[in-house]
Order: C-alpha cells, then structure tokens, then sequence
C-alpha cells in the first residue's frame, strides 16, 4: 500500500516538477499549494453537559399547592384548537368517545397519577393494577399547573381506541417510570400499522417545560400535526394571535422512545437537551428537531432502526445547536442530516454506520462544522454536502462506505419541490477539510463537483479498495497527480477555486 502511495507521490511529482508552488490554470479552475496551518480549525466550545442530570431534573418539580382535576368539553379550549377544528379532526373524537367529546383538565397545581385515580370515575381514568394507570380521556395540563408521572407509576397506558393523548400547556414530569400508547382491544402497546391510524401523543405547546427522566415512552403517534409522537412546539400559527406566550422547553434525559411516528419533533422551541436516549426502531424519524428551534443539544444518544428515513435530523433554520457523541444507525436512510438553512451548528464525535443513505448529510445548510465524527459502512456516501457554502471538516474518520468518503455538489432543486423553491437555496458548494482520514471507500475517497472553494490539507488516504490504487473523481481526479504531490509531497494545503469567467458566474453550472 505504502509503496503505491510512494509511486503516485513521485509521478506526481515529475508531473509536477515545473510547478514549484505556482498557481495552475486548467479547467477553469486554479489549483495553488498553500501554507497549510492557518487551515486548522479551532476545535469548538461544547457545553456542560453535567448539569443535565435526573436530580437536577427533580428538584425543578414545585409539589404545592396541590392541583385538581375536572372533565371538560374539547370544544372552546384554545389548547385543543389543532386536534378539533380543520379536516373534520374533531369527528375523531366525536366516534371514539360516542358524545361530545371531552377532556381531563389539570389545574392550578401539582398532580400525579395516583391523585388522579382518586379524584376521577373509574370509567375515564383508573388503576387496573397495582401501579398501572389507563386514562381513556384525552388528558390536558392547564398553565400554571403541573402533571408528574413518578416512580410510582409502574406504567400509565392511553387508550388508542377511546381517544386518549396528553397535551403539555403548562409543565410536565415523568420520571423513573413508562407510558405507553395502548391498544385495549388486544392488551399490548399499540404497535404501528398504517400512517393515518390514530395513536395517541404527546405535545407540549408553547411557554412549556417538559421533563422526561430514566423513562420508557412507546407506540405514540400517527400522520397528523402536530400529533407526531413526542412534540415540543411553539403554538401554530393559526393559534399565535391569542396565544402569545415563550418559547417552550425541556429536558429529555436517559430515556428509551420505541415505536413512535416520530421519536422527538420540535418546532420554534429553545434550549431543550435531548442527552443519553435510545431511540429505537421509529416509524419516521428518531430525533427531528424543526423550524427555527435553537439552542438546542442532543448528545449521547443512540438512534436505529427508523424504518422510513433518518435517524437524527434538523431542519429549516435549526441553528446554533449541538449534535455531539451521538450514535445513529441501521436507519432506512442517513444517519444524521443537517436539512434546509440550519446554520452555525456543531456535528461532533458522533458515530454514523450501517444506514442505507450517508452517514452525514448536509443540504442547503451553510456555516457548519463536523469536527471528529466516525462515518463508516454506510450504503452511500460518509459526509455529503449539497448547496452548502462554508463547511468545515476536521478530524473525520471516512471508512468502508459504498460509494465516496465525502462527496461535495450543486444541484438545481426549482421544479422538484414546491417547499424547496420556498426555501431559499444557494447552489453553490464550498469546503474546508483538515486531517480527515479516507480509509478504503468505494468509488473514491472525495468527489467535490464544482466547488466555489475547496481548502484541502493533512489528509490521510488509505487502503483504496480499487486495484489501480487511489483514485479520485469529479474535479479532482482531473488534478490528481498534482494535488497527490501538494498533499503529501510538498505537505502544504491544497486550495482550488474558479478562475477567469467561472469565477465571475460564481461557479452556479
């Protein structure tokens, strides 16, 4: 291996021997051997992560004065509005409860399941045994009131076939116990079977703490909004006029989501820590914080199994956030996605394997840094970067994926998607990878198609799997031999970028 890599160092280097660190001109392009240091990247401030704890958790939990319970009617409450007006959603629950439907309300103060066994009919919310709770209402935490489902609780089932679900407006704790979407008919979780079968969820609105700790939550959640499964989000639109209130929150700690539509969705929510979860074996997505969340931190978790797409993803303007030493694979398609103008985050030592897409993938997601990250035997690509301008690699592990170890590109998405021509994209690409190791990639260890910039230094290329020894493609495999001799020869860093009157079009082709 060492002696191919010697062999295409020194007919680079007779390639290269005019060269002598001047600038090249060809294909448009100018391929220049740089000072390679000020290439370093700084390695990122990460946060705290100790202070996330089950304790710290439990001591947030105000226990007085204590709340109470009432049954309600759904119609009229402005924390219902999503689930009872639009596309006939209230006929839902008008066939499920055979009247009028109605709700648990929480109010004022502090509850847990066992006070709500005692102050409802057995009929709507009961202990069926010892520490096992079915509420066969829809349950609704009011503001300024709070709904603990403690270690007490062995297991709180909502029933699928009466209506049951549960909704955060105010603050919510489940601790040390599990609850669970419940199919009455057959005594079990109800299992997935098709996208539009109602299951119950949770959501929690905005102005809201949500804590879950040491907990078990499953089978929660179908095709419909904001009943995706676990939900933390800001109030809709439609809603915000009379809703005016901050931006919700939480913490999810320690916990295992199984069988959900989604394992965790968000939208337009702050600082919520999602840290030391599995997330297992999903219908659409394990973790997919959305719009305009920040903040937010998602570390030590483990996502795998997503039947339907990827494991972790954020997306439109999911910003200033941190995915760190997470865990993602055997998923349907990537591991981790950065998604639609997510910008100025933080990818670091996670580990993304054995998906059926890339390991990592950036779309339309510029300013981000993926900084020692391990992608290896996924079916496509280790990193890819589409219309991303500013990304920043260092200290990658690329292994034994199919196709390329990165793979950078521009693609004109009008006319594909009619969200997509909504969302402002730049098509242009543009890198910066530092200390990266390629290790035995299919097709080839990067393909960068037409970049706006690419900085390449202190790469290690290894174990090519083709018999001809390494091989690179798109741009580079036509600037091979001289690239190969700046890298590893010289040692300095490699910088392409258009010239002449491809860099007056901005490289958009």
């Amino acid at each position: 291996m060492h002696g191919m890599i010697k062999s295409g160092v020194a007919l680079a280097a007779c390639l290269a021997s005019a060269l002598a660190g001047a600038e090249i001109l060809a294909g448009g392009y100018r391929l220049s051997a740089e000072a390679g240091e000020p290439l370093e990247i700084a390695a990122p401030a990460m946060p705290d992560l100790s202070v996330f704890t089950a304790a710290a958790a439990e001591a947030r939990i105000q226990r007085k004065p204590e709340g109470r319970a009432v049954i309600k009617e759904m119609l009229h409450e402005d924390a219902l509005d999503e689930f009872i007006g639009g596309e006939e959603r209230l006929k839902e629950w008008v066939v499920r409860q055979k009247r009028m439907p109605r709700a648990i309300f929480i109010e004022k103060g502090y509850m847990n399941t066992a006070a709500l066994a005692r102050q409802l009919p057995r009929e709507v919310f009961a202990e069926t045994a010892p520490g096992v709770y079915l509420a066969r209402l829809p349950i609704i935490v009011r503001p300024g009131a709070t709904l603990h489902i403690d270690r007490d609780t062995r297991e709180l089932r909502l029933s699928q076939e009466a209506g049951a679900f549960l909704v955060n407006d105010g603050r919510v704790f489940i601790t040390g116990t599990q609850v669970t979407a419940w199919r009455e008919r057959t005594g079990e979780p109800a299992l997935w079977r098709e996208a539009k079968e109602f299951r119950p969820y949770f959501l929690a609105w905005g102005g809201t703490e949500t804590y879950v700790v040491d907990s078990v939550i499953q089978s929660f959640g179908y095709d419909a909004s904001k009943a995706y499964g676990f939900s933390i989000s800001q109030y809709s639109p439609s809603m915000a006029p009379k809703m005016k209130r901050s931006r919700p929150t939480g913490w999810l700690l320690n916990s295992r989501f199984i069988d959900m539509w989604y394992g965790f969705y968000c939208y337009e929510a702050d600082d919520v820590v999602i840290r030391g979860n599995v997330y297992d074996r999903n219908i659409v997505y394990g973790i997919d914080p959305h719009d305009r969340s920040r903040r937010l931190i998602i570390a030590e978790n483990e996502a795998f199994g997503t039947k339907k797409k990827h494991g972790i993803i954020i997306s439109r303007e999911v910003n200033n956030s941190w995915i760190i030493n997470n865990r993602s694979h055997h998923n349907k398609l990537s591991g981790i996605v950065l998604d639609r103008s997510s910008v100025n985050n933080v990818v670091a030592y996670n580990e993304t394997y054995k998906n059926e897409a890339d390991g990592i993938t950036l779309y339309e997601s510029p300013r981000n840094l993926l900084w020692h990250n391990r992608s290896m035997n996924n079916e496509r690509h280790g990193i890819r970067v589409r219309n991303s301008l500013d990304v920043r690699l260092q200290g990658n592990l690329l292994a034994a994926n199919k196709l390329t170890g990165i793979y950078g590109h521009i693609k004109d998405l009008r006319g594909t998607d009619r969200d997509l021509e909504e969302d402002p994209f730049d098509p242009r690409v543009s890198l910066r990878i530092v200390g990266d190791q390629l290790v035995g990639n299919g097709s080839s260890p990067i393909s960068i198609h037409s970049p706006t910039r690419l900085e390449l230094y202190r790469l290690s290329i290894l174990a090519p799997q083709k018999s001809s020894g390494i091989s690179f493609s798109g741009l580079l495999g036509e600037h091979q031999g001289e690239i190969m001799d700046i890298l590893l020869r010289q040692q300095r860093a490699v910088l392409i970028e258009p010239a002449g009157s491809l860099a007056q079009q901005g490289v958009k082709r």
